[in-house]
């Protein structure tokens, strides 16, 4: 679908002019506002500027703020794309972390089975050591029957 261009007439210095684009007209009155009141701060402030003069001057200014406006948004770009980052290692850390507790119940679970009561393990590596060690008793144990 093509985007429907329109015709938008501005007096911009006492000067009409015709702008065609795709623009609301809303954003065209503010755009024609915000220039009026910036030529008339440039007459104020340099009344020997020629109307050419002080077109240059805004010109360069808006090109100055859209160069800094560019460079925002790629810092936030690029902030986006850490926080994505940090935010997939934080839901990694947090699976990884739910499956060394989960080991660890279950090590509770075979020592509680296996007669300890209130069992306290140090740390996953000994859990999963505790996990190992009752996967093998249960295999010799199968092997042992068959």
């Amino acid at each position: 679908m093509a985007i429907q261009k329109k015709r938008y007439k501005a007096v911009i210095d006492h000067q009409s002019y015709t702008i065609i684009g795709t623009q609301s007209t809303k954003h065209m009155d503010m755009v024609t506002s915000i220039v009026n009141e910036q030529l008339a701060e440039l007459h104020r402030l340099s009344p020997q500027l020629d109307k050419e003069q002080a077109a240059i001057l805004m010109a360069i200014n808006a090109v100055s703020d859209q160069l800094t406006k560019q460079e925002q948004i790629l810092r936030l770009t690029n902030q986006v794309e850490e926080l994505k980052h940090a935010a997939i290692k934080a839901v990694e850390l947090e699976n990884r972390l739910k499956r060394i507790e989960a080991i660890e119940q279950e090590a509770r679970q075979v020592l509680e089975k296996n007669g300890k009561k209130d069992p306290v393990i140090q740390n996953h590596l000994e859990a999963q050591s505790i996990l190992n060690e009752e996967r093998k008793r249960s295999i010799k144990e199968k092997s042992s029957q068959g």
